[in-house]
């Protein structure tokens, strides 16, 4: 197989090479997925060093047991490694406490500029910690939709639930959010997130 031919190799084929040991086909898998798989960990954790090590792992994971992936069951390779890295993302996520940080990059002289950054990464803040506070299973369903922007009939699989529950989970998912907003609105100094299940 030349180098071209690899990259123009569907994922499901490529695992096929996998399986038999080609590190080939494992480095253009790599290189093909991985900024969308540290996304989604990165949406879950918060933080970067964490979802590098998830994504990672998940993929060490792969070469070391690539008979794992077993496409007979009809999940394509993505949807399939999006639940490996949102479970690894998850479990590691209950273990630790995640940490946010707020970075602002001033220039000097542009006080204007300053002032509507500042604004604008607060309110980018209270969304991600709104987000954050969501039950786990709504946060997930968020990721998945609108920020990996999966159709929701392969968010649905990732999460391993039926369509109509993930939209269930998305409708309260909104509904928490815009209560959460409410209450800032109305009691800046007492948010009270809430999470309905």
């Amino acid at each position: 197989m030349t180098p071209t031919s690899y990259d123009e190799t569907t994922d499901e084929d490529l695992m096929s090479l996998v399986v038999k040991g080609d590190h080939r086909a494992f480095s253009v898998l790599v290189k093909r997925h991985t900024q969308k798989f540290f996304n989604l960990a990165y949406r879950t954790l918060g933080n970067e060093k964490d979802a590098e090590d998830v994504v990672q792992d998940s993929f060490t994971k792969v070469w070391q047991r690539p008979k794992l992936y077993n496409p007979e069951r009809g999940a394509k390779f993505t949807t399939w490694f999006y639940r490996i890295v949102l479970n690894a993302s998850i479990d590691l996520k209950r273990k630790s406490k995640p940490v946010y940080g707020l970075e602002e990059q001033m220039v000097d002289g542009d006080f204007q500029r300053q002032d509507e950054r500042i604004i604008e990464a607060e309110s980018y803040q209270e969304l991600e910690d709104a987000i954050q506070q969501l039950p786990e299973r709504q946060q997930t369903a968020l990721n998945l939709c609108y920020y990996e922007n999966l159709p929701q009939k392969e968010a649905a699989e990732v999460m391993g639930v039926g369509l109509k529950a993930l939209e269930s989970l998305l409708s309260r998912a909104k509904m928490n959010l815009k209560e959460t907003f409410v209450n800032l609105q109305e009691k800046p100094e007492q948010v009270s997130y809430a999470k309905a299940r």
